[in-house]
């Protein structure tokens, strides 16, 4: 799960540095800074990815507390 949440990461970086050449990391906390970026689609599209990735996380981290008690 920790390969598919990087390897999103860095897919996400690549294609905001596509549209909006120079952002970073941290940009990407606030895309909304960025309107190229808050507007587009695709971006939006992987970016909705890497969230549902993280909520996965979550849920799975969870559930392994949950089973221990």
């Amino acid at each position: 799960m920790n390969e598919l949440i990087e390897n999103q990461k860095k897919a996400l970086l690549a294609l905001a540095v596509r549209i909006v050449p120079g952002v970073t990391d941290d940009d990407l906390l606030q895309p909304n800074d960025f309107p190229a970026l808050e507007n587009h689609p695709e971006f939006r599209y992987e970016e909705g990815v890497l969230h549902g990735f993280l909520a996965a996380y979550a849920a799975l981290q969870f559930a392994e507390v949950d089973q221990k008690f």
